[in-house]
């Protein structure tokens, strides 16, 4: 039993190196493929009779095979805007291209650490190999609703219209305006003064606010109050607000606003500044400043100045690029100069990232080994950054690789080895003449058995009788057996005193081999 375990712990071996070389060749194969995850190889052994002190078998070794996925390759540049990588930990999600153009919804997800996503002829994000990149979709004017985190049914393709017009119209306006105080006293004319702002409709179609600031002149002194109208051109030239400005005339703040009373339109909120005008198609939020800004409507001793007045807003553009952020937003880009949010990335964490089913194509599946999933807005919680214009390249170390190699190679030749000489050991007892054979085997097992050494006499008698008659036959003595220094070797039939002597020995060669035994 002690001989035969050998074996099969050498076989035990040639497998579970076997099984190491097949993981350091996949390795070397994939050392520059993008997001490949190194295989690993652990031997554990097995014991046999773990207590016995009087014999010991051979248990051999046994393999595990899994991937270290938590391992990341290094990040290298592109030039493609939504070549992504994770900085850190977690995974993308992605779908099946074949899942897009059959299924209206609950789409299989997988996992990916990088990928090379380019627009189809449809503008789905997809890799080369059908992979297509998922995300929550933002709302038209680039909000996004709030999606629970524990599920992926919320998750839909990434698509990008190349070709598609789009209204940018204008939502919010600022209103910087420098109101001359010597208008606003007695004796004063009271001229308004007029100012036309450009805005965009929901359209395109380009509109325009007037505004008239009439001063208010008192009998006596200084008012520091102006009456602002604003008509709207997309309603027909109507009043769409009119407000009540008083100013400040303090040491301190002195000619910023001091406050703001609607005689008609959207009401003004103090603390942003702001009022709600409602026009054509839509609304828009006015900032006129903060009571007491100074960079909002002012009334100083100087000329009526606009000094500040912004607002967003383009005519119809069309999409000439897309971003990624590092929160895993994805943005268009438009001719026209804006940006618009159309996307956001979720970075998919689990608890065990070793625990994930491998797939082809790097890519990755939840398993209960892996743990739940939850989708992190990139960069927060345990969770790296999404970065655009990037790969993240094979985890293999080839140098580290080809050492393990060496390693593999000689501990397989090693257990090959064994094999042989445990073959070698098994076949002595029947390789031999047929005479002698019997003898050596009965001497084997009286050596397993622990059989005094007076007992082998009588084999060696016997051996010295069989080399005492063969030694009687001259033809024997001529074409005896002999080859590679043994003294035995099987050879033709030999015709000797009438008989067969196949399998005979010289009586020299039985003398040698008695001393070999004894």
């Amino acid at each position: 039993m002690t001989i035969s375990s050998s074996l099969n712990a050498g076989v035990a071996g040639l497998n579970a190196n076997a099984n190491r070389l097949a993981t350091i060749s996949d390795n070397i194969a994939n050392s520059a493929t993008y997001g490949y995850k190194r295989a690993q190889t652990d031997f554990h052994s097995v014991v046999i009779h773990g207590n016995s002190n009087t014999s010991y078998s051979a248990g051999g070794v046994r393999t595990t095979n899994f991937r270290l996925i938590d391992d990341r390759g290094p990040l290298i540049a592109t030039t493609n805007s939504t070549d992504l990588a994770i900085d850190g930990r977690g995974f993308l999600a992605v779908t099946d291209a074949s899942a897009v153009a059959t299924s209206a919804g609950g789409f299989p997800i997988s996992l990916v650490t990088t990928g090379s996503f380019r627009a189809d002829s449809d503008g789905v994000l997809r890799t080369a190999t059908g992979q297509v990149l998922m995300g929550w979709p933002a709302n038209p004017d680039g909000s996004l609703n709030t999606y629970p985190r524990d599920t992926m049914a919320a998750l839909e393709p990434v698509r990008i219209n190349a070709n598609q017009y789009v209204g940018n119209p204008t939502s919010q306006m600022r209103l910087g305006v420098n109101l001359p105080a010597s208008e606003s006293v007695a004796g004063s004319a009271g001229t308004p003064h007029n100012l036309t702002v450009e805005y965009f409709g929901n359209l395109g179609t380009s509109e325009a606010l007037e505004f008239t600031f009439t001063p208010t002149i008192p009998a006596t002194g200084a008012s520091n109050t102006w009456t602002m109208e604003v008509r709207d051109s997309a309603s027909g030239g109507a009043v769409v607000g009119e407000y009540v400005l008083t100013f400040n005339n303090t040491q301190v703040g002195g000619g910023t606003l001091a406050s703001v009373t609607a005689s008609s339109g959207g009401a003004y909120d103090p603390v942003t500044g702001q009022i709600a005008l409602t026009v054509g198609g839509g609304s828009i939020s006015l900032d006129i400043g903060e009571i007491g800004e100074a960079n909002g409507m002012t009334q100083l001793a100087s000329t009526f100045s606009p000094v500040a007045i912004s607002k967003n807003g383009t005519t119809v553009a069309t999409l000439s690029s897309v971003e990624v952020d590092e929160k895993g937003f994805l943005y268009a880009v438009y001719d026209q100069g804006f940006t618009r949010r159309i996307f956001q990335l979720p970075v998919v964490d689990v608890p065990n990232p070793n625990g994930l089913i491998a797939r082809n194509n790097q890519t990755y599946q939840i398993s209960p080994a892996s743990g739940p999933f939850y989708l992190w807005d990139a960069g927060d919680g345990p969770t790296g950054s999404t970065v655009g214009y990037s790969r993240e390249e094979s985890a293999t170390d080839v140098a580290a690789e080809l050492t393990q190699l060496i390693q593999a190679q000689r501990a397989y030749s090693s257990n090959a080895k064994v094999i042989q000489t445990v073959a070698l050991s098994l076949a002595v007892a029947t390789v031999l003449p047929v005479e002698i054979s019997c003898w050596v085997r009965f001497r084997l097992a009286l050596m397993d058995f622990m059989v005094c050494k007076a007992t082998m006499a009588l084999v060696l008698v016997r051996m010295d009788d069989m080399s005492s008659s063969f030694a009687i036959c001259p033809r024997f003595a001529r074409d005896g057996l002999h080859h590679g220094g043994l003294p035995w070797n099987e050879r033709r039939s030999v015709r000797c005193a009438g008989r067969s002597s196949r399998r005979a020995t010289s009586s020299w060669g039985a003398r040698r081999l008695k001393g070999r035994i004894s």
